[in-house]
């Protein structure tokens, strides 16, 4: 009695897997037997026009962008820019209060005045002492303090006259004037605020020199930036109008890398023409490099490069995933999966460029073939199939 317990068990987990078995079969029969347009979505082998290209993201900026700031400290008392306001070069946007700049040049031109007088007296103490020193009433020590109180004079003269004209510049720059023509997008500064520039030059507006003419800075990852030539066509849009396509080409590739987070991209300048002036600074654009294009190509869906069916054996998927491998270069030679009779045939093609859905096939295939790209039927497991569990050792 105690051995046939001992087998009981064993025995019917043997009957459990032969009806599992048996049930896997019957579906695999029902699913094979049903047409293989039933079973798998297909699409034709087409031509048509197909474009390569590199995305990246970047920031509208003009091409000119001028901070105007103060080399004076002082307190705002006059405005004569606005935001958005267009200025020509030389005009006046701002004037400090210039009290204290005028009392400065004052006191400078008084202390120039005195100097001068020292230098008259010092020039008159000189030929008197040479006259004395020609009838040999004076000694020669005493020419030469006559000569040397004469030369401090006029040093002490180009002193004054270099504070004074300090202060002139001090005051000249208390009236802030805009170094270009363009339009103000930015004022920092308003009546009555007080400004320093003791450690450095605060910043007042920002004007853009020419808004008509604007450039894009993108970030393009490494593996990409190969493919960026100088004079490449670039196509970009922006959240403002989305409908529509703007253009530009590739102006500058700056080879000072970026990193971030352990990724490296480079700085393309892509120049772009904006005589509606509806493209403002600071805007987000999605940019699509134009690498290569394509007119009447034989193209193939990417699902179907993809695509492994999976009644696969161990050998064809094994070279199923030497062939994705490859999918990376023009060169590869992928498989498809191509509708012949009531079977799928696979095919090695060699493929061109991608747009991202559709590839270029160069030789494998032709046009009207139907290749499959997805299956229809979800894998799922047999019916009366049960979880897997161990075998308990008695």
């Amino acid at each position: 009695m105690t051995k046939l317990t001992r087998y009981a068990l064993p025995i019917g987990v043997v009957i459990v897997l032969a009806a599992i078995a048996f049930a896997g079969w019957g579906y695999w029969r029902r699913v094979s037997d049903k047409p293989l347009e039933q079973r798998y979505q297909l699409i034709e082998v087409t031509h048509g026009d197909l474009t390569q290209t590199v995305t990246a993201n970047g920031t509208l900026n003009p091409v000119v962008l001028v901070n105007v700031g103060t080399q004076v400290s002082g307190t705002v008392v006059k405005l004569h820019a606005d935001f958005n306001s267009r200025v020509t070069a030389g005009q006046v946007l701002l004037e400090l209060d210039p009290t204290t700049f005028r009392a400065a040049v004052e006191q400078s031109s008084g202390n120039v005045a005195s100097a001068e007088a020292s230098l008259k007296l010092a020039k008159a103490n000189e030929q008197r002492t040479r006259e004395l020193f020609a009838l040999e009433y004076v000694s020669k020590q005493d020419l030469e303090s006559a000569v040397q109180a004469r030369e401090a004079a006029e040093a002490q003269v180009r002193v004054a006259g270099g504070q004074l004209s300090r202060d002139r510049a001090n005051l000249n720059y208390s009236i802030i004037r805009s170094p270009v023509s363009g339009v103000i997008v930015s004022r920092q500064v308003d009546v009555g605020q007080t400004v320093a520039a003791s450690f450095q030059t605060p910043t007042l507006f920002t004007i853009a020199q020419d808004l008509s003419r604007m450039q894009i800075d993108s970030n393009v990852a490494e593996a990409d930036i190969g493919k960026i030539k100088l004079g490449q066509s670039v196509r970009f849009t922006v959240d403002a109008f989305s409908g529509r396509r703007f253009e530009g080409k590739v102006h500058q590739i700056r080879l000072n890398p970026i990193t971030q987070q352990n990724v490296v991209s480079y700085d393309v300048v892509v120049s772009v023409a904006n005589p509606d002036l509806i493209l403002m600074p600071g805007m987000t654009a999605y940019l699509s490099f134009l690498i290569e294009e394509r007119g009447n190509a034989l193209l193939v869906p990417n699902a179907a490069l993809r695509f492994k069916p999976r009644e696969l054996d161990g050998d064809q998927k094994t070279a199923g995933a030497a062939g994705k491998g490859q999918r990376g270069s023009r060169s590869s030679n992928p498989t498809v999966y191509v509708v012949r009779g009531e079977q799928l045939t696979p095919i090695g093609v060699q493929t061109g460029i991608s747009d991202g859905r559709y590839t270029e096939v160069l030789a494998g295939l032709t046009v009207g073939e139907r290749v499959v790209v997805e299956d229809k039927q979800p894998e799922q497991k047999p019916a009366g199939q049960q979880p897997s569990f161990r075998l308990r050792a008695f």
